[in-house]
């Protein structure tokens, strides 16, 4: 009888290799690309109304196509991985919104943007939850929060990045230069995506026909086994009868799905908020474009920074406390933004928007980690999806909100809602059990919960 070896025990406890960190590196990539073109919609915006002489409303039903695409992206995708495989779900989403953003260059139109936005979308929400699932079942579990962490953030830094290429774009080449390279830089990452990346070996040990390639892999990771080694992923044999849907609701997880959704729902609204309308809004209160440009990007740097550090206090002290704590500091750093004159303290309100962004995207992308804890890896790219896809709606309904409430109530207006929506977060993390313990409880928690979700 041939030996057998449990896949999960083999990746969660071995080394971290070279070669599964170039895996994360390629995934934090797509992820780069992802939040780099799907934000160059809001800082063409204000050119786009000013240019064609529209306004924000009219603008509205475009920006909702794009969030609806992610929606059915997100959801779409992390079916398609967990039955056809994660590289080519990440592909595949990445050369859709390349080639869709490149066309927007060449829109005559509101109406063929809102269309093209639509297929982009697809492709932009498609990649998130592919990315992190594959990130999560290359790293090691001491590793995982921090790097599946390191990966999402790469949304807001792809976004910082476009920031700063908009700056430099637009000027020369104006909102269609912008599309035709943004949309370009992607198809470029696919070529690569194409060539270098790997199955994820979590997916291959469940479908015996792969195994001849999951042991070539496991050989470039350091882990050499025979060709007559077999595979076993024990923590996942329940979860296996139940792929689908339904398993997210199985095993005493409702609760948490549930309360997941909702946080994401709600986080999405305000994070949307401000990658879409953040430059109009301050362009409403008499900035320039530039410096209305510039108010995301620090939106965006200090996402960044909140996101990492957040990972960190996760990975020492647990899921709970960190991520209540910016939840509260979101609520807070928009309340207190209520006071100051975008007008006449520019410096202190674009600050103020970074402080915001760090605490809001610290949650926002540290709750993936929290996703891939929660779920095995039979529905795990599920589980993220779903959240994703459900989150999704609250981002399509910034897409309506933001345009009315920035016209009937300005910038007080808009802060508020901002805050309103980390209130919900707060109180829905509340929620949740499963949350990431504890560095010193995590080797006696992890084996039971595995167990338990399995």
């Amino acid at each position: 009888m041939s030996a057998s070896i449990d896949i999960g025990r083999t990746l969660d406890d071995g080394v971290f290799t070279t070669m599964q960190k170039f895996v994360v590196c390629l995934a934090a990539l797509s992820i780069v690309m992802d939040g780099f073109d799907g934000q160059l919609i809001g800082f063409a915006i204000p050119v786009l109304i000013k240019e064609w002489g529209i306004t924000r409303s009219a603008f509205a039903p475009a920006v909702a196509a794009g969030l609806i695409g992610m929606g059915i992206g997100s959801a779409c995708a992390g079916l398609f991985a967990d039955r056809f495989g994660r590289r080519w779900a990440i592909i595949g989403s990445v050369l859709i919104f390349g080639v869709a953003t490149c066309a927007i260059g060449l829109a005559p139109d509101v109406l063929t943007i809102a269309i093209l936005r639509l297929i982009a979308g697809f492709g932009i929400g498609g990649a998130l939850p592919s990315s992190t699932t594959m990130t999560a079942e290359f790293t090691p579990s001491k590793h995982r929060t921090v790097a599946v962490t390191a990966t999402i953030v790469c949304v807001p830094l792809g976004g910082m990045l476009a920031g700063l290429f908009a700056g430099a774009v637009m000027p020369l080449y104006g909102w269609r230069g912008l599309f035709f390279i943004g949309g370009a830089l992607p198809l470029v990452l696919a070529v690569l995506l194409i060539l270098a990346l790997p199955e994820s070996p979590r997916y291959l040990a469940r479908r015996k026909q792969r195994w001849p390639e999951l042991r070539k892999l496991l050989a470039r990771m350091a882990r050499n086994v025979n060709t007559a080694t077999g595979f076993t992923d024990a923590g996942e044999q329940k979860a296996e009868q139940r792929l689908g849907f339904r398993a997210l609701f199985s095993d005493g997880r409702a609760r948490d799905t549930i309360a997941i959704w909702c946080a994401f729902f709600m986080c999405l609204l305000a994070v949307y908020s401000a990658f879409s309308w953040l430059p109009t809004m301050l362009a409403a209160e008499g900035l320039n474009v530039a410096i209305a440009g510039a108010g995301l990007t620090a939106y965006n740097l200090g996402g960044v920074i909140g996101a990492l550090v957040c990972a960190v206090a996760i990975t020492r002290y647990g899921s709970r406390g960190p991520l209540l704590l910016c939840s509260i500091g979101g609520v807070a750093s928009a309340l207190l933004l209520l006071g100051v004159d975008a007008s006449h303290a520019t410096g202190v309100f674009i600050f103020g928007l970074g402080m915001h962004g760090l605490f809001v995207n610290a949650v926002q992308s540290t709750m993936f980690a929290l996703c891939a804890y929660i779920y095995p890896t039979g529905v795990r790219a599920t589980g993220t999806a779903s959240a994703l896809a459900f989150g999704r709606l609250g981002a399509i309904l910034s897409a309506f909100a933001g345009a009315i409430v920035i016209t009937g109530a300005g910038a007080n207006g808009y802060l508020v809602m901002l805050g309103t929506a980390m209130v919900f977060v707060f109180g829905a993390l509340l929620v949740v059990r499963g949350h990431i313990p504890r560095l010193g409880k995590q080797e006696h928690v992890v084996a039971k919960e595995v167990l338990s979700k399995g």
